[in-house]
Parts: structure tokens; sequence; C-alpha cells
């Protein structure tokens, strides 16, 4: 079980889980691979790099928030990791344009825009979940992954994995998100997660 999320490492690990401490995690939409809880800094130097070599810097891409963004409707300015940017709205005053707007000038900087509740995330192109479970993979000698997700930058994982699973709620739900290989549970909530994971559990038993 490799637990994947877009939240920093620190708000990561005020998530309480049912388990141990996994022997893998993967934070802040991947450009942190958790090992035994600590950071693995050969990954992290090295989509840094990655970074570094394909986009243009995070400092470009915020004072271009800062710049066009209305404080009629911007409620927060963050960084994560100092890897991506996202903005807190209030999604009654947003202008219906700006989010195309803004992916129009982000995309040929190499950064990905997407609008997800309140929250209007720019990332990285290349800061994805999916290589980062494509290395778990490699160290474990995994030969089949299974995923879950319900948000847009889930999508890139939902894709990468040999079976995955959609639940009824979030943004890929809302959107009508789906590919061949990705089941789509009608349920949603708890009763979404106890149906993945017994999916999971009988896929991986396969």
């Amino acid at each position: 079980l490799v637990p994947t999320t877009t939240r920093t490492r620190e708000q990561y690990q005020r998530v309480r889980l049912p388990i141990p401490t996994a022997a893998y995690a993967i934070c802040a939409n991947g450009g942190h691979l958790l090992v035994d809880g600590r950071t693995d800094e050969d990954w992290h130097a090295a989509v840094r790099a990655r970074l570094t070599d394909e986009c243009a810097p995070l400092a470009e891409i915020r004072a271009h928030l800062r710049a066009t963004a209305d404080p009629a409707w911007l409620l927060k300015e963050r960084v994560a990791e100092e890897l991506f940017a996202y903005l807190v709205v209030d999604r009654a005053q947003l202008p219906p344009t700006w989010v195309k707007e803004l992916t129009e000038w982000a995309e040929p900087r190499g950064w990905t825009v997407s609008l997800q509740g309140r929250k209007i995330y720019a990332v990285p192109r290349p800061l994805t979940k999916s290589a980062a479970m494509a290395e778990v993979a490699r160290r474990t000698g995994a030969r089949t992954t299974l995923a879950a997700g319900d948000s847009l930058l889930d999508a890139d994982l939902l894709l990468a994995a040999d079976h995955a699973w959609r639940p009824g709620h979030g943004e890929l739900a809302e959107t009508g998100w789906q590919a061949p290989h990705v089941t789509a549970v009608a349920a949603a909530g708890v009763v979404a997660g106890e149906r993945i994971l017994a999916e999971a559990l009988r896929a991986a038993a396969a």
C-alpha cells in the first residue's frame, strides 16, 4: 500500500492511517518519495533537476498569479514544498474565463492548471504521481499496479496503473472522466472506499 497525495509532507504526516508507517509514500504530487517516512533525497533532486530543465521557474508562475488574480475573489495564495502553487478562491466570484486564460498562459511554460473545489492549482507538467508510482514499482519489483483517486490531479496516476478505480464523488466524477481500464464506482464517500478496497484486494489476489 503506497499512500499517494498532493498534500505536502507535513500535511500527510498529520493524517492518521490505521496501518503501520508505509514503506513508501508519495507526497507533493510526486515531488517527494518517502521511504520509511523519510524523504528520498536522490528522487527529490532528480525531480527538481527535471523541473529546472523543462519548466518556467516557480517564481515566474507566482508573479503571474499575483498580477492577474483579483482580490475580490482571491482568498489565499500558497506554495507547496517550493514545487507548485495554488490559490484558494471564492468560486462564486471567480470569472468564468480566468482559469482558461491562465491555462493558455501556463501551458507553453511547461505548467498545468486545474480547478478543484475552491483551489486553483498550477503544477509543473513533469511533477506527477505516476512517475513516483513507477519508481516505487521499479524498486519493489511490482509487476501489477492498482490505484484509486477522485481528483483531477489523480488522473495521470489512474492512467498509468494497470487497473484503477474512480469513486462517484470528486472532480473526476463531476467531469465524467473515464478510461478503459478505470472502473467508475457509482457510490460515493465511505461506501465507495469500502467497495474500491474490496475490489482492489480481489484484484491483488488474482
